[in-house]
């Protein structure tokens, strides 16, 4: 009697494992009927789609400015090629949040916008005239933060910086750094165009592999990390003994740093919103989604603490190096600003879409 006991014990306990089992991979977690492909297909088709587009362009003229400056260096293609290197370096920051698919693949962020950059491997690099700048090792030293010492850095003023990239390991360094800048980018964008953007908005489950969690995975790691924590609390000195004015974005062309924040952060809340790239026609969104599971309530702390960032980000010096050194408690204040949101979409807006963070939180915030 007693094997029949354990034994019917032991058949029961395995139909229940089994089924625990299949639960947990269904990948059907979520207990909410939104239109998840609808949210997917708008982010894809109006926000990261165009937003790679207009990228593109960027690129594609900044190439043409800077084959006419190779051609003829002159105080004249200089400055054409300077404001087109900084519009595309706007456009930028509409995209640099959407790391999955191909851009994750292939490091688009990390070749396009690691700064500091490192202007002793530069210049090495522009030396020897032997490079692999797709190496790992070079990260530090291509994308736009290159370009921008390559423009405005590589010597103290305009006459010396036109002397030093008529020569020629100069003007050949900075010719293949937008190159790539643009190879990149074209790749990315053939990637969404040619099939990845289908399977994109049909890959709805929550699992860590859907396109809704790698989505907002990448999204509030941008924020919090890229955004709130390199554009303003490494500079600030929120991470280290003392202030760091040297780590801010733009370093050479030290006037706009404060744009380009900007620029990021709308493009943040935009994405919250479904906000279309190319105009003001908002379409299914995280706010939406939200909306969607009755929490209204989120949505208006969101949007509220994006304007109240955006308000103490606009009360800074359009130099942010400069801010740094004179009055860094306004940076610091942008970067608590800052760090409210994070708040509300880490820990609330993930846990109201049962959305697990799967980066790695190393500064522990």
């Amino acid at each position: 009697m007693f094997k029949r006991i354990l034994i019917v014990v032991l058949i029961v306990a395995g139909i229940f494992a089994c089924s625990s089992s299949d639960d947990s991979n269904s990948g059907s977690s979520t207990n909410d009927t939104y239109n998840r492909t609808a949210m997917l297909t708008n982010i894809a088709d109006n926000i990261i789609i165009p937003g790679y587009q207009n990228l593109g362009t960027e690129l594609s003229a900044l190439v043409d400015a800077k084959n006419a400056f190779v051609a003829n260096v002159d105080q004249t293609n200089l400055e054409t090629l300077r404001a087109n290197w900084f519009s595309a370096y706007q456009s930028f920051q509409a995209v640099q949040m959407f790391q999955i698919g191909k851009a994750e693949e292939i490091l688009f962020e990390e070749q396009m916008n690691i700064y500091p950059t490192n202007t002793t491997d530069i210049e090495n690099n522009i030396a020897n005239g032997n490079y692999d700048l797709s190496s790992v090792n070079n990260n530090d030293a291509v994308g736009f933060p290159a370009v921008d010492y390559m423009l405005y850095g590589v010597a103290d003023n305009d006459a010396a910086i036109l002397t030093t990239l008529s020569n020629t390991n100069y003007s050949n360094y900075l010719s293949d750094l937008i190159d790539r800048m643009q190879t990149l980018t074209n790749t990315v964008l053939t990637d969404w165009t040619s099939g990845y953007r289908d399977n994109y908005i049909t890959n709805t489950a929550n699992v860590e592999s859907g396109a809704v969690n790698q989505t907002l995975n990448a999204y509030v790691f941008y924020y919090e990390k890229r955004l709130r924590a390199d554009k303003v609390g490494i500079p600030a000195g929120v991470f280290s003994s003392t202030p760091l004015p040297s780590k801010v974005e733009v370093l050479y062309k030290e006037d706009n740093s404060r744009t380009l924040l900007l620029e990021a952060l709308n493009a943040v809340q935009d994405v919250f919103n479904g906000k279309a790239i190319n105009s003001n026609i908002e379409g299914e969104s995280y706010k939406n989604y939200l909306i969607a599971l009755d929490r209204n309530d989120l949505v208006e702390v969101i949007n509220q603490r994006f304007d109240a960032a955006r308000t103490k980000i606009e009360a800074l010096n359009t130099n942010l190096k400069t801010q740094v050194e004179t009055d860094n408690t306004k940076m610091t204040e942008a970067y608590d600003a800052l760090q409210l949101a994070v708040v509300s979409l880490k820990s609330d807006m993930l846990s109201a879409f049962n959305v697990s963070v799967s980066y790695v939180d190393a500064d522990g915030d």
